[in-house]
């Protein structure tokens, strides 16, 4: 998978023990539609990807933010970061949508940019670098920006004494939150490359808000709803933890109407938000008491931190997405495997895994309830992606695409409410690409290509087609990191999929 996701290995020590047996969803057997696979070409390079998992760039219209690679050498790259591995080329922000990719703007002498976001109405959140040097880095500067819906770009600036800064969410209203530098020094800075603060931030109209932290020096800002609620991550003291992939104690923090609350945690040391929905319910994980595990967990400002378990023999979950319906995914353990997982009324319902393979998560869930993730094969790589809907048995998408494509979809990244799914995909040489999975469906009349017809799950066989090997990640001890580099960090840190197990699993 993305080499940038070094921390993926450590799943393999904690999951690959075997497979379960069928659960009762799997035992029916419901009929699926087919889906076209459109593709992001590179423009000239030889990659294309997107943001995510935990971020939203596919919108309920269609339209697919993404970024790609140019034929120029990066000159801006630092291609030792094990997130930038072999990955050197200029990097360009594009948007997708009914076919037509579209290069956008970068800010005035930048080489690089990346989409991050993209709002309901059109609004798309990202970075570009801007021609200027760090002077303490030595890197290209990167910068918050939003382009417009007539494609215009514009610079979000930084919190009084920065330099550098990243847009993580985008709502409809144009308020846009992340985290930038500013000029207090600081040696346990959440993100690699800064030597000072990082702060979580609220742009609004043209200005830029530093939103303060739980009592730490750094906070980063990752969710916005469409009411202006803030989710995100906060230092809480300047008390140093060997038990979090940060380097001090961590809670998530819910912000509105100029108030940071801490959300806790379950008893530990370390705790971390994936999503919030427009009630105001934010999920993540937390470290329980004594730090040896975490739980997912749920809360809002009304019923406060609810601790959502583990599956039956399992020490470790953790939630990724909460739709406006309360109904949660996203994965635990159990005592031979990892099983993605679906909270709902109540219940924690076993979702099971593809046939053979060593373990699965639920990454993203719609207001239909339809639920994506991906099963692995052999728990080191990312497997197929897969879909689970109707309360059926896990369906591997590639065994659904028509025409068949010589891309596998590797790994699900979100699904909007038009059950168009986002993923990353691989050619069969081994390059990534950002594609789009489109339902032929009631909803996507006369898509060229299209079988409208529906599959049996029962004659759907597991795909015979090879996901794309690993390649191995180049290791180094410097933390300096480009934005687009901070941007893979920041990722994989606030990110569930199995950032939760890495910390503990390395003990």
């Amino acid at each position: 998978m993305n080499r940038k996701k070094t921390w993926l290995v450590a799943i393999a020590v904690l999951l690959c023990l075997g497979t379960a047996g069928r659960t009762a969803a799997q035992e029916q057997e419901p009929t699926h539609h087919h889906y076209k696979l459109v593709v992001i070409e590179p423009l000239g390079g030889p990659t294309s990807s997107a943001s995510g998992p935990d971020q939203l760039i596919l919108n309920n219209r269609g339209t697919f933010a993404a970024y790609a690679n140019t034929p120029t050498a990066n000159p801006n790259a630092n291609c030792f970061i094990p997130f930038n591995a072999g990955d050197c080329f200029v990097e360009h922000p594009v948007l997708w949508h009914k076919g037509t990719l579209t290069d956008l703007e970068l800010l005035p002498g930048g080489a690089n940019g990346q989409t991050v976001a993209i709002s309901e109405n059109g609004l798309i959140a990202g970075f570009s670098e801007n021609g200027m040097t760090d002077p303490l880095s030595g890197l290209a500067v990167g910068r918050a920006v939003l382009w417009t819906k007539d494609g215009k770009v514009i610079d979000l600036g930084t919190v009084p004494g920065g330099t550098g800064s990243i847009v993580i969410a985008v709502n409809n209203h144009g308020q846009a939150v992340g985290f930038s530098d500013n000029d207090v020094s600081d040696p346990f800075s959440m993100v690699g490359g800064f030597a000072t603060q990082t702060r979580a931030y609220l742009w609004q109209n043209g200005v830029i808000r530093d939103l303060g932290t739980l009592g730490g020096p750094d906070a980063i800002a990752g969710n916005v709803n469409e009411r202006g609620q803030i989710a995100g991550i906060s230092f809480t003291d300047s008390n140093a933890s060997s038990n979090c992939p940060w380097a001090l104690t961590t809670h998530p923090f819910f912000w509105e109407n100029g108030k940071m609350t801490d959300v806790g945690s379950l008893g530990g040391t370390c705790a971390g938000v994936s999503w919030m929905n427009n009630r105001g319910q934010v999920v993540g994980f937390s470290n329980v008491a004594g730090d040896q595990s975490n739980h997912a967990f749920v809360w809002d400002e009304g019923h406060g931190l609810k601790d959502l378990g583990t599956l039956p023999g399992g020490s470790f979950s953790g939630a990724n997405w909460i739709n406006d319906a309360g109904e949660i995914a996203g994965a635990s353990d159990v005592s031979n495997g990892g099983h993605a997982v679906l909270w709902k009324n109540g219940a924690m319902i076993d979702l099971g895994l593809l046939p053979g393979d060593c373990n699965s998560e639920a990454l993203a869930i719609n207001s239909q309830g339809q639920i994506v993730g991906n099963s692995s094969p052999d728990c080191i790589v990312d497997g197929n992606v897969v879909l689970w809907e109707n309360g059926s048995a896990p369906v591997n998408i590639n065994t659904l695409v028509t025409p068949a494509s010589d891309v596998t979809a590797v790994y699900a990244l979100e699904i909007n409410d038009r059950g168009e799914i986002a993923a990353h995909g691989f050619t069969p040489t081994g390059d990534q690409r950002g594609v789009l999975l489109l339902p032929c469906d009631e909803n996507h009349p006369d898509l060229e290509g299209c079988d409208y017809s529906l599959v049996d799950a029962a004659a759907i066989k597991r795909s015979t087609q090879l996901i794309a090997p690993a390649q191995a990640a180049a290791k180094t001890t410097s933390q300096t990191l480009s934005s687009a580099e901070q941007m893979a960090q920041i990722r994989s840190m606030t990110a569930l999929r199995r950032g939760r197990f890495y910390a503990l699993a390395q003990k």
